[in-house]
């Protein structure tokens, strides 16, 4: 069986973090409190989630001052904190490695992140390969991504389940042509996602269950 994790809110509570992040630079460069641009920009990656904030504040704020103090927040957060893992996640990859099962990441992310937060908690070596934001051209919703992580899987897509949190996540999955299945953070399904996913579970332990019930 072909497993493709995506990362935010889905192995890690890092939403919640950004929320704070965001928060933080948004009063550093005069916009004020702005984490809940996380749930305008849940699964893109760093450029199109700009775009999205552009459209938001126009020339009210500096995309360099928002980068700048983002990352100041979360160097600095990170330096004093592990981000939280999120539940059943070490259950369902000892279940899935144990019986063979190929992983990959596919977070929109950037790699350093990615990696940092894979090696932190310890699950680098249960995955074949990443891919993240800044090795695509296109972030969620667009399949490009997911269709990366199939390659690397050498899979077809059609063989691959995608675990998500995200809308842009799961759309971006099933239009690779994958599985998806939920697992909601932040946002709860809208009737279009119902349509898409093949699964809905309140969390990784839940999701456990449903593969042991798969013939692996």
């Amino acid at each position: 069986m072909y497993i493709i994790f995506d990362m935010d809110g889905l192995m890690f509570d890092t939403e919640k973090v950004f929320i704070m992040a965001w928060d933080y630079a948004g009063e550093k460069i005069g916009i004020g409190k702005a984490g809940y641009m996380v749930y305008k920009t849940l699964g893109m990656n760093i450029v199109s989630s700009y775009n999205v904030w552009r459209e938001e504040f126009g020339d009210r704020y500096n995309q360099e001052e928002l980068r700048k103090y983002t990352k100041e927040f979360l160097h600095q957060y990170y330096n004093e904190n592990k981000v939280p893992v999120k539940k059943g996640l070490y259950n369902l990859l000892n279940y899935l490695q144990e019986n063979s099962c190929k992983m990959v990441v596919a977070s929109s992310s950037p790699r350093w992140e990615v990696e940092k937060h894979l090696k932190d908690a310890n699950i680098y070596e249960y995955f074949i390969g990443i891919v993240c934001g800044d090795m695509v051209q296109n972030s969620k919703p667009n399949p490009e991504i997911y269709l990366k992580a199939c390659e690397l899987l050498e899979a077809n897509p059609s063989e691959c389940y995608a675990l998500e949190d995200s809308k842009n996540g799961l759309l971006s999955a099933y239009r690779a042509g994958c599985k998806p299945i939920m697992v909601p953070d932040l946002w709860q399904p809208d009737d279009e996602i119902l349509k898409v996913i093949v699964g809905k579970y309140e969390d990784l332990d839940e999701v456990k269950v449903a593969f042991e019930n798969i013939d692996v």
